[in-house]
């Protein structure tokens, strides 16, 4: 592996001078526009970015928290931070401005990159985090002055810059970006990813993407801040000079055949639920989708009859990959051997992993379970969980980063997952953890107690439901819900809230989930 690699350079800068240079890096279709720019034009913007992080004060391995939605400076932000040195912080529109505070207050950000009207609805609460010292602020409107905090319009200082320093020259063993997921302390964790990370991920551009060498058009139907985006939607592509392409908007299930036949998409990247959607909700054939050719799936299992339906819809299969945040995608299938409905696929060449007894770190037997263990080695693995370095700790054993993961492997080679012992809950390719979800609804002062699961409503299908035991007769399921919608994400507040008269507990006091029913209990529920 090479001592000095940097991201942002090798998604931008590393393409000057070759004919990849004129070509659209970046595609984004916005409501009523379509905004694109080539390597060369990313590449100087993303240089732009990176001074001006300089020029407010922003050091190498600083944090720079974004909250935009999908949009052309999201991989300005994101690739040009690195190109700094810093270290970008991606978070979801979604989330409340009580999480985002929490996200900003964790990770320590010196800089917020986001629209005006977050930053008007934010700003007391990021003026009372003395480690912010600037704001960037995008898009139309009138941004609210800051009393502490140096406030700045993104596209004004970034025309401003008159001189550009060389890249911050980073070792692919530094830092280069912090993605936070759900924690078993009920609050979220960062995971920090080294710059080798996009070293470490591509095997699956060789082996799960099928990347054509005349260029690829890749859409992806996610948005820019999940780390599955990131990296299949964006550096994966622009390292190899091909073109990304991202929708904004209504996510109306219709524009995806559009997009992909508009913007002549060769390879379209989703959750199983938008494969669903597409064949449920519209009349799209392959003739509508004359450009592609190669489709890709990931945060969930894609079912049978999903499968078996693309294929005769639309003349293709859809390969699956699987993966995680701390070490992205490692395991998928592939062009070169046959899928088989219901298996993961197989271990990408160029990662070390083992099906292992967690007890004893020997390998299992094929056919048997056993723990997805990858070798503490794998370019693509985490450096660790921002400051916990107990957690960081015990995920590792001798050699081995245990995923917590469980899978077998046929006498083909063929991964068979099997999901995790522990409680999160796969909702629509998120993982969320119920107890991030039991703390904010405990808070409510209605509630005496309160357990989140997963409920599976259909194949492929599973809702966050929660169940909640009133302090008074005056609380009801729509409280709860209320409640819940006003301080989590949409993908993480429950769908449905089932009051009952108590928790099903062991001795030792542990909510028993699988033991929940809702057997005689009051529920409420949003539309599904």
């Amino acid at each position: 592996m090479t001592e000095h690699f940097n991201i942002g350079v090798a998604c931008t800068d590393a393409h000057l001078g070759t004919p990849v240079a004129q070509r659209a890096a970046v595609i984004v279709d916005e409501p009523g526009r379509v905004r694109q720019a080539t390597f060369a034009e990313l590449a100087d913007r993303t240089s732009r970015f990176a001074q001006l992080l300089r020029d407010v004060g922003v050091g190498a391995g600083e944090r720079v928290l974004i909250r935009l939605p999908n949009s052309l400076e999201y991989p300005v932000v994101f690739l040009g931070a690195m190109k700094r040195g810093a270290v970008p912080v991606p978070t979801s529109i979604l989330l409340t401005a009580e999480e985002v505070v929490y996200l900003a207050g964790d990770s320590g950000a010196r800089a917020v990159v986001t629209d005006v009207a977050s930053w008007n609805a934010l700003r007391d609460a990021l003026e009372g985090l003395a480690h912010v010292t600037a704001v960037l602020v995008v898009g139309p409107g009138d941004a609210a002055p800051g009393r502490r905090v140096a406030v700045h319009d993104l596209e004004t200082a970034l025309a401003a810059v008159a001189r550009v320093e060389p890249a911050h020259p980073a070792r692919a063993e530094d830092p280069a970006y912090l993605v936070y997921t759900s924690g078993t302390s009920g609050y979220p964790k960062g995971v920090l990813h080294a710059h080798r990370a996009l070293l470490g991920r591509q095997p699956a551009s060789q082996y799960w993407f099928d990347f054509q060498p005349d260029g690829d058009r890749v859409l992806h139907s996610g948005k820019f801040n999940w780390t599955y985006v990131l990296g299949t939607g964006l550096t994966d592509p622009l390292y190899r000079g091909h073109t990304a392409i991202v929708h904004e908007g209504v996510p109306d299930t219709a524009v995806w055949p559009r997009l992909i036949a508009e913007h002549r998409a060769t390879i379209f990247i989703g959750v199983p639920t938008i494969y669903r959607q597409i064949l449920q909700k519209t009349p799209a054939t392959g003739a509508d989708v004359p450009s592609l050719r190669h489709c890709m799936s990931a945060g969930e299992p894609l079912s049978d009859e999903v499968l078996a339906a693309w294929r005769e819809r639309f003349g293709l299969d859809v390969h699956e990959g699987l993966g995680m945040t701390e070490c992205s995608y490692y395991i998928s299938q592939t062009r070169g051997r046959p899928i088989r409905p219901g298996a993961a696929g197989f271990v990408q060449p160029g990662h070390l992993v083992e099906l292992l007894d967690p007890e004893t770190l020997r390998p299992v037997p094929r056919d048997e379970e056993g723990m997805l263990c990858i070798h503490r080695d794998d370019p693509g693995l985490m450096l660790g969980y921002w400051n916990r370095p107990d957690e960081t700790a015990a995920c590792f054993r001798g050699d081995w980063f245990m995923t917590g993961d469980y899978a077998r492997q046929d006498a083909d080679g063929y991964v068979w997952f099997l999901g995790r012992r522990d409680d999160l809950i796969n909702t629509f390719g998120y993982r969320v953890s119920p107890y991030e979800i039991e703390r904010v609804l405990k808070d409510h002062p209605g509630v005496g107690d309160a357990a989140a699961v997963g409920e599976d409503v259909a194949p492929g299908k599973t809702l966050v439901v929660a169940y909640v035991t009133a302090r008074s007769d005056a609380l009801s399921p729509d409280d709860v819900l209320a409640y819940s919608r006003r301080r989590l994400a949409s993908y993480k507040a429950p769908r449905t809230v089932y009051l009952v008269d108590e928790l099903p507990r062991t001795r030792n006091g542990k909510v028993l989930r699988r033991a929940l029913s809702a057997a005689g209990a009051r529920a409420s529920a949003v539309e599904r």
